[in-house]
This record gives structure tokens, sequence and C-alpha cells, in this order.
């Protein structure tokens, strides 16, 4: 779309409007049609992104700037979204008397999100995903746990009984081998047509996911460090990967099915969520806030008449979810107590 054309000075600037398809800080490259296109933002010019630490995720939609077809474009603002999916980046914590820029912007406009994990190598981490879960509840966005490297033999029962508690508080969860390829026809199912973000703990086998997904792609994949048992980072920034309709498998992929990945963690921390409301985005334990005998001052920990600890008795709330709430709650406590 052009907008203006000076002939006094010859220069044709245009205003486009593309698909940010990976962000790094204040260098994006955005799809417009079928052509990529490096993108800056320069100065302060996107409202409200004073706190983040990065102001556009892949999914957005921006409005840009360019004159005399250069090959780089300037951010002129970012469409309303429809949801953001992000964590707490403490690398953005503020020194005192500086402004925080510790949200950071994972993934916006999505309909789903795919948190992996693995029953064995690297071990299962049932609090990681509690916090992406939570984390999706407050965006809105619904959340499908994907279990990973199958194919690998494994005896811990806990691994089972978490995943199980997780179905039955509502949650869909899926169990494939990118290695073998068991249950990725049901995966590219469940995606397809829809704007996915994938995240989990480095090793989990994001980048073998999306190559099992889509075989053209060629992701760098990681190994695991044997020493610790986890992954080694080879996801540094979000990107966005556009599955191909007919990839050569019995369950390809409809056109528009899209895959935001993010760089993977050892820690999530949730964003944007006040200690008080972690509760809220508790799926079981949501029908009990602000009953307990204190009221919306209970601690969950020790007070009589306690309706959590209740639930927790009667196993209407799995213990380790418990005991994760409680770890939740304690950290954006320390977090906003810095801020």
């Amino acid at each position: 779309m052009k907008n203006t054309n000076h002939p006094a000075d010859a220069e044709k600037t245009e205003i486009l409007k593309g698909l940010v398809i990976r962000s790094s800080r204040n260098i994006i490259t955005a799809r417009i049609d079928s052509a990529e296109l490096e993108c800056r933002i320069k100065g302060k010019v996107l409202k409200d992104a004073e706190n983040q630490y990065n102001p556009v995720a892949p999914g957005d939609v921006v409005v840009v700037e360019r004159k005399n077809n250069s090959n780089c474009a300037l951010v002129l603002s970012v469409e309303k979204r429809r949801n953001v999916f992000s964590r707490f980046n403490q690398k953005g914590m503020s020194a005192p008397g500086e402004a925080s820029r510790a949200s950071q912007l994972l993934a916006a406009n999505a309909d789903l999100v795919l948190c992996l994990c693995t029953p064995v190598s690297p071990p299962f981490r049932p609090r990681f995903i509690d916090r992406v879960l939570l984390q999706a509840e407050a965006a809105g966005i619904e959340a499908l746990v994907i279990c990973n490297k199958i194919d690998i033999e494994y005896n811990d029962i806990d691994v089972n009984e978490r995943l199980e508690d997780f179905k039955r508080i509502g949650y869909k969860i899926l169990y494939v081998s990118a290695k073998t390829g068991e249950g990725m026809d049901s995966l590219r199912g469940i995606i397809a047509g829809k704007t996915s973000v994938l995240i989990g703990q480095s090793g989990v086998g994001k980048s073998s996911l999306i190559n099992a997904l889509s075989p053209g792609q060629n992701i760098k994949e990681g190994c695991l460090n044997e020493k610790y048992d986890r992954g080694v980072h080879t996801t540094t920034l979000s990107f966005m990967v556009e599955l191909a309709q007919g990839n050569g498998t019995s369950g390809s992929a409809a056109s528009g099915t899209r895959i935001i990945d993010t760089p993977g963690v050892r820690l999530f921390i949730p964003d944007g969520i006040q200690a008080n409301e972690v509760i809220s985005h508790l799926r079981e334990f949501a029908p009990l806030a602000g009953k307990c005998s204190y009221g919306l001052s209970c601690s969950h920990k020790t007070e009589p008449g306690c309706k959590i600890m209740e639930a927790v008795t009667a196993g209407v709330i799995h213990e380790d979810r418990y005991e994760s709430f409680l770890r939740i709650t304690e950290d954006l406590k320390g977090i906003q107590k810095n801020d």
C-alpha cells in the first residue's frame, strides 16, 4: 500500500502492513505478502512499551514505513492484539531508580499454547507446566500439554499421576515421539489452521518436534548436557514457522498453520499477574477463591477454615499443585516487593 510520493526530492514512501515472524529487541522481521522485510523500532513510537523487554513479538501485525524500496523499514505501530503470551525476564529487572523492562513478550495473537515436556531426559518438571498453564489461563489462550520422547522407557509413576491430574482438571494431554512419529498425526490435526506457541524447558525437543511436523525446516536441534541431564539452549529468540501443506505425511497440517517457537528456559516466571491473583488462574483453585474463613486475606498455609487446604486433604487439589501454588505466589510477592 503506497502512501506518498514527493516529487521535489523523488523520495518514494510506502506504508505497509506485515506479520512479525521474528523479533529481537528493537529489530524485527516482518512477512509482507511472500517477502520478508527487516524492520527497526526507532525511538518511543510504540505506546505502553516502556516496561517491556521486547515491545513486539512473533504473531504481531505491524504497520511500517519504507522509503525508496529500501530493504529495511521503520515500525510505526502495532495492530491491536487479541492476546499476548509472555514471561517475566529477570534480566530486565531494573536497578533502584530505573525503569523495569522485565516483561518479555514471547508471542502475540495465539490460538493455542503447546507446553512440551518429557517423562525423562530431561526429567519431568510438573511445576514448570503449572506455571505455563497459569500464564495461558491469564492470557485467555487454550493450552495443550504434550509429553514428548515416549519412545524412551521410564517407570516413574509420579509422571503418569501428574499428567492424569492435569487431565482431571480439564487439560488435554497428548503423548508423542518426534523421533518415531507416534502421536504426530493427532498433533497435526489439533494445530491445523491455528497459530500455536511452543514452550518447554531446554532439551525437551521443541526443535525436533517442529522438524518432524515440517521436515523441510531443518531447525538446529540441541543435545543434553550429560552431566546435569538438561538441555543446551539452541533457540535464543522467538520465531514463527509456517507449516506448508502437503509435507509428505498422511496428516499434513492445513495451510495457515503456524508455530511460534520460544527460547528454552529452565525457570518460567509468570508475567503480569499479581500474587493475590494466582488463585484465580488455577482451574481447581478458582472456585474456592475468597471462601476461606479469613476471606481473601487467607495465606492458605496455616489458617483454620482454609478451603484450599481442605481441598488438598480431600484430594480435590493435588498436593504437588498446592506446593506449586505456594511457590509461584512467593515468587511473585518477591518481584512485586522489588518493583
